[in-house]
Parts: C-alpha cells; sequence; structure tokens
C-alpha cells in the first residue's frame, strides 16, 4: 500500500513538472517580447564570424558568466533593500534644449543605466533605449528608481541611427522599441540581435548587424562594434545565440567610446590602439558582483579601463535606473570616484535627462547625495 502511494505522489510530481515545463516552453516560444533566435540565412552568416563556434558565440577570454547557484547564494542579499534603493526620487536635468535642431553642436543625454542620446552635429544616435519600468520579460522584478520627471519622449523624433550593445532586457527592451521605430532611420547591432527586431516587425533594411571590428559607415559617421566580454540570451534556450559589442562612433571632430556591458580584459587596451585616443568614453560601472566578475567590471576596473582606451573624458554607466545586483547603489559612483581622482582620470556626472555639450560642459554635480 505505502509503495502504491509513494508511486502515486511520484507520479503526480511528475505530471505537475512536466505542466510547468509546457506552460513555460509555451510562454517563451509565443509571447513577442523574448524576440526569435537567428535562423536560415542569419544563422548562416554569423557562422562565419571567427567568434562563433559549436553554434553559440564565445569570449575571446575563458569567462565564467555565473550560473544559478550563484543567484541563490546571494539570494539573501537581493532580498534586503536597506540601502540598496534610493529613499526618495532621483533629481532630473530634463528641460527645454538650450540648442535648436539646426545647432551643429555635439551634445549628449543620459536617461540612466546605459541608456543615450547623443547629438552629433544634427544627427541623432540613440544607444540601447530601455525606457520602460522593469528590465524582465515578466510584469515584476527590479522596478526604475523613481525620478523626479519623467522621460521625455519627445527626444526620440527623427533618430538616424540606434545602436544596441546586446540583447539582455535592461538594454533591448521590447516595449521601447515598438514605441520609437517608426522615428529610427536605421538600427545597428551586434550579429544575430537583428533577428529579434525582425520578429518585433521591424523591416530587414533598417537592420545592420556588425561583428567584433567591423565597420559601418554612415552620413558621415564611422560607426565600429568593438569587442566585449559579456554573453547574451533572452529566454531558457539561446544563451550566446546573439553577439554582445562595445561601439565605437566617429565624426569628423570626435571619437566616442560606449561599453555596453561586460567584465575587464585586454580588449580596452587594444580597441585604445586601434580607434582611440576617445574623447569621451561611456564606460559600465554597476551591475557588479564576486559571482559574475568575469562579465560586469567593478568601478576600479571601469577607471582602469577609461585609461587603457586612452579615454579623454569618462563617465561611469550601468548605474542609477535599477538595482540589479546586491551591492548598496551608491557603491558604484563612490568607488568609482575615489578610483579615478587616484588615477587622475578626467570624468562628469550629470544628472539623468540633463544635456549637455560635448567638449563645452563639464556637469559634476553629486546629485545622488542625500538619497
Amino acid at each position: 500500500m505505502i509503495k502504491k502511494i509513494l508511486a502515486l505522489i511520484l507520479g503526480l510530481l511528475v505530471s505537475i513538472i512536466g505542466l510547468l515545463i509546457l506552460v513555460v516552453t509555451v510562454f517563451v516560444n509565443t509571447q513577442p517580447q523574448f524576440g526569435a533566435r537567428p535562423a536560415g540565412e542569419d544563422l548562416e552568416r554569423m557562422s562565419q564570424s571567427p567568434h562563433f563556434s559549436d553554434g553559440i558565440f564565445i569570449n575571446s577570454l575563458p569567462t565564467t558568466t555565473g550560473d544559478l547557484s550563484d543567484v541563490f547564494k546571494v539570494l539573501p542579499e537581493l532580498l534586503d533593500e536597506e540601502g540598496k534603493v534610493p529613499h526618495r526620487s532621483l533629481p532630473t536635468g530634463y528641460a527645454a534644449s538650450p540648442y535648436s535642431a539646426s545647432d551643429q553642436v555635439n551634445r549628449v543625454t543620459w536617461y540612466g543605466h546605459s541608456a543615450f542620446l547623443l547629438e552629433l552635429t544634427g544627427r541623432k544616435i540613440l544607444i540601447d533605449p530601455m525606457f520602460g519600468e522593469i528590465p524582465s520579460p515578466l510584469p515584476f522584478g527590479s522596478k526604475r528608481f523613481a525620478t523626479d520627471q519623467p522621460i521625455d519622449w519627445s527626444a526620440f523624433e527623427s533618430i538616424d541611427i540606434l545602436l544596441i550593445s546586446h540583447d539582455h532586457y535592461d538594454h533591448l527592451d521590447y516595449p521601447t522599441i515598438l514605441r520609437i521605430q517608426e522615428q529610427v532611420g536605421l538600427f545597428i547591432t551586434p550579429l544575430g540581435v537583428g533577428s529579434h527586431l525582425k520578429h518585433w516587425g521591424i523591416p530587414e533594411e533598417k537592420i545592420v548587424e556588425l561583428d567584433w571590428w567591423q565597420e559601418k559607415e554612415v552620413d558621415g559617421l564611422s560607426i565600429t562594434a568593438c569587442p566585449a566580454r559579456h554573453f547574451s540570451g533572452r529566454g531558457m534556450t539561446d544563451r550566446f545565440a546573439t553577439l554582445w559589442a562595445g561601439w565605437s562612433i566617429k565624426s569628423e571632430e570626435l571619437a566616442i567610446y560606449f561599453s555596453g556591458d561586460g567584465g575587464y580584459g585586454d580588449h580596452f587596451k587594444e580597441i585604445g590602439q586601434r580607434l582611440g585616443p576617445f574623447d569621451f568614453a561611456m564606460v559600465e560601472c554597476g551591475q557588479y558582483n564576486e559571482a559574475w566578475k568575469d562579465i560586469h567590471m567593478v568601478p576600479e576596473e571601469t577607471v582602469q579601463a577609461a585609461l587603457d582606451l586612452q579615454a579623454k573624458l569618462s563617465m561611469p554607466i550601468h548605474w542609477g535606473a535599477f538595482r540589479l545586483a546586491p551591492h548598496q547603489w551608491l557603491d558604484p559612483i563612490t568607488r568609482f570616484e575615489n578610483a579615478a581622482k587616484l588615477q587622475s582620470l578626467p570624468y562628469i556626472t550629470p544628472l539623468i535627462g540633463q544635456t549637455f555639450q560635448l567638449g563645452h560642459d563639464f556637469p559634476n554635480t553629486p546629485w545622488w547625495l542625500g538619497l
């Protein structure tokens, strides 16, 4: 009798697990926010990359990305919010721009985390526009920190180029893409990321995919995909299915670098030697932990990366909007400032939403104090 009961319980558990797997599989395969894994001609084209092997992209250095067990180890810290979120809304600098569309000046606006709008002599470049409330495919998770003003969506009209560094949810946001796609002239992504965009209805002719070190010339701008040490994936089975990258953006006047996400490595020095020096570098600084140290830099490494890049002016990014790691929310900027001062690295810290002119404005307000 006991054996029969145990067998029934085991069978019931197996059925429940099987049902859960079926539900999750159906959900992932039918919900558009998960995107689409590259296939067919896209996959064939990707397979020619020297960074693609056995169906996945690989880092140039041995890299541990962390797994579910690592997340469980830091789960108590993740659940504890004391000192890890701001106590009140963040001040913002959204205001009427002092420049008109006809002004041939170079200006930058930061939207928190890794989202930027560059306006280079009349051309508008939007980078990693995650403007949603939750960087997740599900309606729960870490929410965007409250701000004094909402994002000014009117700034995203007539975007010439939209750059995506990789396909993680805090960098490639499905609702944001849907809302602004008609305003974008050209999407430039690392290899494979275009499959998500096409799945969301963006015409193939508006998408350019690049491998590391490949370059695209657009209306006097030179856009180069740079190596990064990270990973990709939006679902349960597509880890490493698309490439990740940083970006070099050059005009006749300026050389600009955007790191995307990634751990420290000798690729920063190589980028600096091949494409630098850079007038302005936006470098990842936040959401780090010992468990995933190979794929996110700690602030001291951010400073060293900026030095390797030969950056004349730097800015710490990937912080100030979401809590995606167990460190104190002010830890990134505090440690970055300390290390930058020790290394005599010039840097800026603009408010979220503050537009500043490159080479002319040097915002360095400690807006986070007291929050």
